[in-house]
């Protein structure tokens, strides 16, 4: 598969790029306040518009009480099974079988919460179990401020993240987007567009915005690609490539809250030009760039109710258009001008915050590009096209992190099982890679096990 495409074959139609999405019980100690009142299903990483409103205003909330308040650690420890309809030729990864693999996913060590006056963040450290080793995952420190604006105030805020959407406070965008959890060791689509997870863990992102009346939210600022030296000192990679300047993001949403509903509207821009990635620590300065133009709309709607019964429904669209000069000049890409549209959509109820299902789609489709898309066995496609369409249904059990559970916020336990069906996969529905294999081959069960405390 060419390098050159925006995220790596394992990136995923469905995954959340830069890692696990999840929940963390420090903040919980910090304010007093158990698991539901800032997440849907007692768990998340799905915001309530308490929650919305803690994150944007830099995690400085406290009400905690005694000096478990004063923690700002949480461990998380992941495993899973994996099973795909059919065998894969070989091993998705060393150490792992060509199929019903069952593994360690991640342990994760969170730093979260209030630092001082009013600044605070969240730093995530992470060791795969799968490639066995340790990286810096979403990482979000921000210092906000609330100042009055005619007759209601606005929170002015600035933010440093590690890449698009770690900052941003609705689950419909990409880093902490539907699905929180996903198979690492199962066949996933090629074609991503930058926005879903290009520029995650490599690069330093510093922002500014403002939120006024808790309702209109504002963001703008830029991404940079790390160094040479601190991709290596964070454990990851350039992806597609590095910056060859600022890259430019705006973000901009309306929040309604009423009567126990919330509902949002909204749209994101994200420009990059990229030098393409030529080693895990180098990148191609010779040959032009590539330009990567992200517009997505995006939208959500909560029921949160007395409690017994919560919903929410979120959607993405995003259209990408890119000039590939760099790719096509390294005979990478068939054309320069390419475009690359993807939806998706999920909808999610929980009872008694405890017993959860989900039901998500997600489709990609765009530019045929034999070069940027080849054949090749799983990963490849035999028609050059990016389309792919995928089904998820999700079962959910969260025995813990309510007002009156059992270890209240320390014990948190999610046990899950999804199942994900393809009706296209990388440009077909048979023989889609040119190599045998049909979409329904790569139909993934995934069993987890996730716990944090």
């Amino acid at each position: 598969m060419s390098a050159s495409r925006t995220l790596a074959a394992s990136a995923g139609l469905l995954m959340a790029s830069a890692g696990f999405a999840r929940a963390v019980p420090s903040f919980a100690l910090q304010t007093g306040q158990p698991c539901t009142a800032c997440h849907i299903g007692a768990y998340g990483p799905q915001l309530t518009a308490f929650g919305r409103a803690f994150k944007i205003g830099g995690y400085v909330q406290t009400g905690g009480e005694g000096w478990k308040s004063n923690i700002p650690l949480s461990i998380m420890v992941f495993g899973s099974f994996t099973n795909t309809a059919r065998n894969q030729p070989s091993p998705p990864q060393a150490h792992y079988a060509d199929n019903n693999n069952a593994t360690l996913d991640q342990v994760n060590a969170f730093l979260g919460g209030h630092i001082w006056e009013n600044v605070g963040g969240l730093i995530q450290v992470t060791y795969s179990g799968i490639s066995r080793g340790f990286n810096l995952d979403n990482t979000d420190l921000r210092a906000a401020f609330s100042v009055p604006f005619g007759k209601t105030d606005v929170l002015l805020g600035v933010d440093v993240n590690n890449g698009p959407t770690v900052q941003d406070p609705y689950n419909s965008s990409y880093a902490w987007g539907y699905p929180y959890v996903g198979s690492r060791l199962a066949p996933t689509p090629a074609a991503q567009p930058l926005l879903a997870g290009g520029l995650a863990g490599n690069s330093i992102g510093v922002t500014t915005y403002a939120w006024y009346d808790r309702s209109l939210y504002l963001e703008g600022g830029g991404y940079k690609t790390f160094s040479p030296h601190w991709l290596s000192f964070t454990g990851n990679a350039y992806g597609p490539g590095a910056t060859a300047h600022v890259a430019p993001y705006a973000r901009a949403a309306y929040e309604w809250n009423w009567a126990g509903q919330s509902a949002h509207v909204g749209g994101i821009f994200l420009r990059s030009a990229l030098n393409p990635a030529t080693g895990a620590f180098s990148s191609d300065r010779f040959n032009g760039s590539n330009t990567y133009t992200d517009t997505a709309l995006d939208a959500g709607y909560q029921y949160l109710g007395d409690g017994t019964w919560t919903a929410s429904a979120l959607g993405i669209f995003n259209h990408e258009y890119d000039r590939l000069t760099a790719s096509s000049a390294l005979g990478g890409s068939s054309q320069s001008g390419n475009t690359l549209n993807q939806a998706r959509v999920n909808v999610s109820g929980y009872y008694q915050q405890t017993y959860g299902a989900t039901v998500a789609w997600a489709e990609s489709w765009g530019t045929a590009n034999p070069l940027l898309y080849p054949a090749a066995p799983v990963v490849g496609s035999a028609n050059g096209r990016p389309s792919s369409t995928a089904f998820i249904l999700e079962g959910d059990y969260v025995p813990f992190g309510k007002a009156e559970s059992w270890a209240r916020p320390w014990a948190n336990l999610k046990l899950g099982i999804e199942y994900t069906i393809y009706t296209q996969f990388n440009g077909g529905r048979t023989n889609y890679d040119g190599f045998g294999r049909n979409a329904e081959d790569n139909n993934t069960l995934y069993v987890f096990a996730w716990f944090i405390f």
